[in-house]
């Protein structure tokens, strides 16, 4: 092991710098998205079943709520321009934006040109539970989803039920693509209702069993016109495993709403990214 150089203390205690303050951000009108959902009437409801995964869509303007319905479960999301699946939520840029968990009032941002706001968080019956003493919290960006690969590199065998090939499926049965195609547009989620967080000792990312019951959601306003993908992970609340047929699982529901004619006046969709794409040339 390297030997420590007799600084190394004060190499530690060298303070902080948040990479990116957001203080600069634009800020959501959440007194006009509370307005416009108080008179919104339920257009829509699709169901995503226990280990398995459902598309959703959702127009610009509109809210979608994720609810849990039946017992605990955390659910993987994807999030595309319904015209373009080249423009996708960002899981990474969210977290250096945002922090590693998102709630009320934060947003989920677009990949690369677009890089714009396309869902806003209106909603959050989690709210509550903050940061826990083990440095967990609740709707995470910063686990990739379950997935097949890393099942197979670790445990052997063919798991079909993970939250990325959940994805896959439900992807290319809604838009009519192969599996391989449809492959190429699943990212990185948003791990809804699932309670994560690094080891203080190893920095290893962990999952714990989810605060989530019956009644709680997370509800989203939608910032563009959005083609949503939601898997209900075989880990069910993730207490103790996912990618596995042992836990229990349980559906979540998706149901879109849509404000009346005139109740976002004033508001558009954010337009893209105003960088030059020029790139020094």
């Amino acid at each position: 092991m390297t030997q420590a150089p007799e600084d190394a203390e004060a190499r530690r205690a060298v303070e902080p710098v948040i990479c990116y303050p957001n203080d600069a951000l634009p800020r959501p009108d959440l007194a006009l998205y509370a307005r416009a959902r108080a008179g919104a009437v339920k257009v829509g409801e699709v169901i995503a079943p226990p280990r398995e995964a459902a598309c959703f869509e959702v127009a610009a303007g509109q809210f979608f709520r994720i609810s849990c319905i039946e017992g605990p479960q955390v659910g993987d999301l994807n999030l595309w321009n319904a015209q373009d699946l080249g423009e996708r939520f960002y899981s990474g840029k969210t977290r250096a934006l945002h922090g590693t968990h998102v709630t009320t009032g934060e947003r989920l941002w677009s990949s690369f040109p677009a890089m714009r706001p396309i869902a806003t968080i209106t909603e959050d019956t989690l709210s509550w539970y903050g940061i826990d003493s083990f440095g967990g919290s609740v709707h995470d960006v910063i686990g990739t989803r379950c997935d097949p690969y890393t099942h197979n590199l670790l445990a052997g065998g063919q798991y079909h039920h993970c939250c990325h090939s959940n994805l896959t499926r439900a992807l290319a049965d809604h838009v009519g693509l192969s599996l391989t195609e449809a492959e190429q547009h699943v990212h990185d989620v948003l791990n809804v209702f699932m309670c994560t967080g690094f080891t203080r000792e190893t920095g290893q990312y962990f999952m714990k069993a989810s605060p989530v019951r019956p009644g709680d959601h997370l509800e989203f306003f939608a910032e563009i016109d959005l083609l949503g993908a939601l898997s209900a992970c075989p880990g069910g609340d993730c207490s103790a495993e996912h990618s596995s047929d042992a836990a229990a699982c349980h559906p979540l529901r998706i149901e879109v709403f849509a404000p009346e004619a005139g109740a976002l006046e004033g508001w558009a969709p954010p337009p893209v990214n105003g960088y030059d794409r020029s790139h020094g040339r």
